[in-house]
């Protein structure tokens, strides 16, 4: 074996995107009430605030989250 110092190389992390229940719903092609219950099973990204993601106070799903499922 060599002395050589072994580098780990780091795959880039996806870029964020806190999507809006409307914007979930047209991209999805589900309602609603069908979204909420797919977040009660645990098929579908819980809903989190995004207040520091969006300008107003309010709540969406992480499409990063919701690729990794």
């Amino acid at each position: 074996m060599s002395n050589q110092p072994v580098t780990s190389v780091e795959a880039p992390q996806p870029q964020r995107h806190i999507m809006r229940r409307d914007e979930v719903e047209q991209k999805t092609g589900f309602k609603r009430a069908h979204i909420y219950n797919l977040m009660k099973e645990g098929k579908f990204p819980r809903a989190k605030r995004a207040d520091l993601y969006l300008s107003a106070p309010s709540t969406g799903v992480d499409l990063g989250e919701r690729r990794q499922a």
